[in-house]
Formats: structure tokens, sequence, C-alpha cells
């Protein structure tokens, strides 16, 4: 049975003012103007709009729940959390913690993947710097050591599909060389290194390399060391790497939002989350691995002993909320950023079945109205 809708469809070539989505097994039968379509069977024109399900590559928790932590059936509320906001993929996000911690998050996890809750695992960290490590804990900094990524490669199976790894961590091309081989994605971040030193590692893996969450993580760019900051944007803007950017308004002030898709274009842009287990929730105290946070006015923070604001501790909003923010605030064109919250992940992730809505591909289709607020979430053409 063939499903249709009709209102604003969002491709990534642009938008279909009046344009028809045909659903049918599943899949995306067609996409079209309405006109292209046999009028008998057309619903009636609407001020509805469509776009891809969102795609989100960093995500720690959400609804209570986190991934770092929860047990197996709190990080599957976690994943749905985000899948009822919008989000139809993602990857299951950990944090710093000791290599038999690491080994328990991946097989605790594990079944989420194999049943699809979740695209497969990143990890951010252990190999970071400890100088930028901002909600990491620093206990659990490692230099860069092949034998436990190894380790860690070879427990997970093939279910880790991105790490976050410092530039200037020692052995840092063997790692790449290591996850490149596993099919995973390499994620320079959390690193003081030099421009030198991020451009060379940027360009070491044989296979897609990503920056984790632009800006955050790094020192500053200044015009005579423009470090991590400049090589990541001289790299992506090259296309041979995407720029992850959380745009929620805390993480990234809106103009800098709009440099970044003006600078690299949203085909090397991939609009991220790094929710933790307080999105969607009251302000209050959570966690993040082993580190308490604090919530207040919707920004996560390390709680510290004397009450002072720490370093920023992961987003509380979904990737829908960033999207629609980049548009509203950041004057990013609605394909553009449903591109940098869709396609680019996909594209990153090697997942040609999905991202976009275009013929054939999986039915993750979100519905929403006039003014961007959300309405409906299907999945593989099932309502959520």
């Amino acid at each position: 049975m063939t499903e249709l809708f009709r209102g604003t469809v969002v491709t990534p070539s642009g938008t279909i003012d009046d344009g028809v989505l045909a659903l049918a097994d599943g899949l995306i039968a067609a996409v079209g103007p309405a006109a292209a379509f046999s009028a008998a069977t057309l619903p009636a024109p609407s001020d509805r709009v469509y776009l891809p399900g969102m795609i989100d590559v960093h995500c720690h928790g959400g609804g209570g729940f986190d991934f770092p932590g929860s047990d197996v059936d709190g990080a599957r509320a976690a994943a749905a959390h985000h899948l009822g906001r919008g989000t139809t993929t993602l990857l299951a996000s950990l944090v710093s913690a000791a290599p038999e911690k690491l080994l328990e998050r991946i097989a605790t996890l594990a079944p989420l993947v194999d049943d699809d809750t979740v695209a497969g695992l990143h990890l951010e960290g252990p190999f970071l710097a400890q100088e930028v490590c901002g909600a990491q804990d620093p206990r659990y900094i490692l230099d860069g050591d092949p034998a436990l990524l190894a380790t860690l490669l070879d427990a997970a199976g093939g279910r880790i599909r991105s790490m976050t790894v410092a530039a200037e961590t020692p052995h840092f091309a063997d790692l790449a060389r290591q996850l490149s081989a596993a099919g995973a994605v390499v994620s320079v971040g959390h690193t003081a290194g030099d421009y030198d030193t991020v451009a060379r590692a940027l360009g070491t893996p044989d296979g897609p390399v990503s920056i984790t969450h632009l800006f955050n993580g790094m020192p500053p760019m200044h015009h005579r060391h423009p470090g991590a900051v400049g090589a990541a944007l001289a790299v992506a803007g090259e296309g041979r790497a995407v720029a992850e950017i959380i745009g929620d308004g805390v993480h990234l002030a809106a103009g800098t939002v709009a440099m970044v898709f003006a600078t690299v274009g949203p085909d090397h842009v991939a609009l991220v989350s790094d929710a933790m287990q307080a999105a969607g929730m009251p302000d209050g105290q959570y966690s993040l691995g082993p580190l308490e946070v604090t919530v207040g006015g919707g920004v996560a923070r390390l709680t510290t002993p004397d009450g002072t604001p720490g370093p920023i501790a992961g987003g509380t909003s979904s990737v829908l909320d960033v999207v629609v923010r980049a548009v509203r605030h950041s004057g990013v064109s609605l394909a553009d950023a449903a591109r940098a919250g869709a396609t680019t992940p996909a594209r990153l992730l090697g997942l040609h079945d999905r991202g976009e809505l275009a013929a054939g591909l999986r039915a993750d289709v979100l519905e929403l109205s006039a003014d961007l607020e959300l309405q409906r979430v299907l999945r593989g053409g099932r309502q959520v």
C-alpha cells in the first residue's frame, strides 16, 4: 500500500514548495512536485514541511538516561527519547573511562547495535589531551595505546563506528590506521595540537574523517596561532573532513554557525546534539559518565564544589532543535540545515540507505508544521 504526503518537501538539492512523498513497504517510492502525480490520488495541499530523519553522530543520552552509565533498558530509553524528537539514526557516545569500564559498556550496548536501536558506538576518548578535556574525567585520559584500541575494537566486533582522538596523542597514525581498517570514522578532537599537527592528523586516515565538536575541546583560534580550529576549517573547507558543530546557542554563537556553513558548506558540516542524560528533562542534578552535572536554564555544566559554573558538559537539545535553530538564528537555508542534520552525517557513516528524501531510500521522514514544530516521526515508514 502506498501512502502519500503533500506539502513542502526538503531535498538536498532544494525545496519543493508543493511536493509529494510516496511511501511504500518502508521505503520512499517517489518524490516530486504534486503536478507530476495523478490528481485523482493526491491529498489536498497542506502547509506541512517534510524533512529526512535526523542522524546524530555524537549523542551521550537523553530523557534521564545515558549511554555511558545506564543499563540496557535505560540506554534504550535514551535512544527512544531522541527518536521521538526526530533522530531516526544515532550513535551511542561513550566518554573516557577505565579500560574495563569501556569493555563493560561495549558489551552492554552491543544488543542495541544489533537490533538497530542505534547505528553503532562512538568512543569519545580515552586518547585525548588533558588540557582541553572539558567534561571528560582527567583520571581516565590516556596516551594513545594501539594495544588497548585493538582490544576495544576486537570486543566491539565492528560496532565502533567513530572514535575521538587527540591529534597529538602518541601513536596517532597507528590508531588512525586501526580505526580506518575497522570501518570507523577517525574524529579528531579534544586536541591542543598546533595547526600543522592537526592538519597532518586530519590527512592521515585512509577512511572518513571528522572533527569532534569544532571550537569546543580545543584552544580558540588566534590570527597568529590558528591551531586546531584553523586546521579544521581549512581541511573541511577543502572537502577532506566533516566538521561537527553543536549549534544549540550554548556551545556556539549563531554567527559562528553561520560562518562555518559559509566557509565549509553543508556537505562538510554535521550538526550534532552532544546530548547528555538531561536532554528533555527539567533543570537539576545529572551525571555524564563518572562526573556530576548541574543543569540550569537548560545548560549542562560540571558540578563544582563551590557552586561556580563548571565547563559545559554536553547538550540538552536534539539534532532537529539544532537544525531549526540554524534556520531561525543563523540564516541557514532549510535545505542546507537538513543536509547537515541528515545527509552529510549519513555519508560520513557510510549509510547509503538513508539521510535524504529520495526514491529507494528508507522512509525516515519528519513531518513539521509551517513554523517548523515537529508533528510526526516515521522510521522505516512506521510512525513513532
